[in-house]
C-alpha cells in the first residue's frame, strides 16, 4: 500500500472514531494531514466523519491546487492558515465538540489562555489555547485570525463554533482535539466549585519538561 493510501484509509479510521463517540456530529467538522509529496488530503465539503470515502477525500499538489477528489470543506482558508505559519504542521483537526463550544459561550473566558489548569494533559499536547472570537463558518476572516497568531499556537478555540488543533502528525493532532475537548468537559461539571488547579510553578514545570515551543512558539 503507498503512503497516499495509508494516509487516505488512517485519516478515514480517525474520524470514524471521533464520529462514532460523539465528539462531531452530522456532517460537522474537517480534517486534513499533509502528504508525503507536500500536497495536502482534505475532508470535502458536507462530509460526515462517520462515512469518509478514502477515494473521495480532495487532494491538493504541493502548490496548493486542487488535483482529484470532492471539493474540499469551505474551510480550507482556517486549514492553510496553520499550515502557511506552522512548518512543522502535518495535520488539522476541526470539530464542533459539545463541551468546547459550551465553555467558548460562558463570559469571563481568558481569551489568552481559554482552558483552565485542571490536569498537566492539555498542556502537555496543546500548550494554551487561544480563544478567538465568533467568525461565519467558511468565512475567510477565520484564516486572517489564525494568521494574526504568527504561528504561536498550535490550538485555538472558535468561540460559540468548535475547537482547530494542527499536530505533528494526524494522530497526534487527533489526540490533542480530544484533550480539548475532555478538559473542557472538565471545566463544566467544575463550574461554581473551588477546585484546586495546578499552580503556577506546576505548569512552568511541564512549559519546559515538554518543550511547549510547539504549544506556543
Amino acid at each position: 500500500m503507498s503512503s497516499d493510501a495509508r494516509l487516505r484509509e488512517q485519516m478515514c479510521d480517525l474520524a470514524r472514531s471521533m464520529f462514532d463517540r460523539g465528539l462531531t456530529g452530522g456532517s460537522t467538522g474537517n480534517i486534513s494531514a499533509r502528504t508525503e509529496d507536500g500536497g495536502l488530503l482534505v475532508s470535502p465539503t458536507g462530509a460526515s466523519f462517520g462515512r469518509l470515502d478514502p477515494a473521495r477525500l480532495s487532494r491538493f499538489d504541493a502548490q496548493g491546487h486542487h488535483i482529484g477528489g470532492d471539493r474540499p470543506t469551505k474551510e480550507m482558508p482556517l486549514h492553510s492558515a496553520f499550515y502557511d505559519t506552522r512548518g512543522r504542521t502535518a495535520a488539522v483537526v476541526h470539530l464542533h465538540s459539545c463541551h468546547a463550544v459550551a465553555l467558548s459561550t460562558l463570559p469571563g473566558a481568558n481569551e489568552d489562555d481559554f482552558l483552565p489548569p485542571i490536569t498537566p494533559y492539555a498542556f502537555m499536547q496543546l500548550g494554551r489555547v487561544r480563544l478567538l472570537p465568533y467568525f461565519r463558518p467558511g468565512d475567510p476572516a477565520i484564516g486572517d485570525a489564525v494568521r494574526g497568531l504568527a504561528g504561536k499556537r498550535s490550538a485555538v478555540m472558535l468561540a460559540n463554533h468548535g475547537p482547530v488543533v494542527a499536530g505533528l502528525d494526524l494522530e497526534g493532532a487527533c489526540n490533542a482535539i480530544e484533550e480539548l475537548e475532555a478538559t473542557s468537559r472538565l471545566a463544566l461539571l467544575l463550574r461554581g466549585t473551588t477546585p484546586n488547579m495546578l499552580n503556577p510553578q506546576q505548569v512552568e514545570a511541564l512549559v519546559k519538561l515538554h518543550d511547549m515551543a510547539w504549544g506556543d512558539a
